[in-house]
């Protein structure tokens, strides 16, 4: 596995090695102790979700306020998505900034989005499975979610007509947020 950091630095890429033969491939998906040599700091995931979209469906903006905030490692199991993770820590020298990275299941690449971001996709493909492990268990008080629509975010996303829920279409802007310190 290859592991970089983005533009933001706290978002890492992961790039597996993928072993293909005439039955088809091998690749391992996760490493504990790789990523954790790589951090510099151990994590541990205690929650692995599943979702699956359509074309031109949006989920997201959505994070955990602390105690209950997750790291996410992302990863689609078929077809290809727009991911997207927002700086929302208040005091960090990159609040407010995004990064978009396509993630594929031909690809296979993954991203890990650690606590004080806020994450979110579109679906690209006909239709797209996504895994991700979190670091925390889902606590419905603490969840929150920022409208993607909002201009101060300037996502200028490839796909118009978004297939949004009532939650994510009536989401505050980030001005109004409750936000990371």
């Amino acid at each position: 596995m290859k592991f970089s950091r983005l533009q933001i630095p706290d978002l890492i890429a992961i790039e597996p090695k993928i072993h293909p033969d005439d039955r088809g491939y091998f690749t391992e998906t996760f490493r504990q102790d790789r990523l954790e040599e790589f951090l510099g700091s151990p994590l541990t995931f205690v929650q692995d979700n599943e979702s699956e979209s359509t074309q031109g469906v949006f989920r997201g903006l959505h994070y955990q306020l602390p105690p209950y905030a997750q790291t996410k490692l992302i990863r689609v199991v078929s077809g290809t998505i727009l991911d997207i993770a927002l700086d929302i820590r208040k005091s960090s020298p990159t609040f407010g900034q995004h990064i978009q990275i396509e993630l594929s299941s031909e690809k296979q690449n993954q991203l890990l989005v650690p606590h004080g971001f806020a994450h979110g996709f579109v679906v690209l493909s006909p239709s797209a499975k996504i895994c991700y492990k979190v670091d925390n268990y889902y606590h419905p008080e603490a969840d929150r979610s920022l409208n993607v629509a909002d201009p101060a975010l300037e996502m200028n996303l490839p796909v118009q007509d978004w297939i949004r829920s009532a939650k994510d279409l009536n989401a505050p802007l980030l001005h109004q947020a409750d936000l990371f310190e």
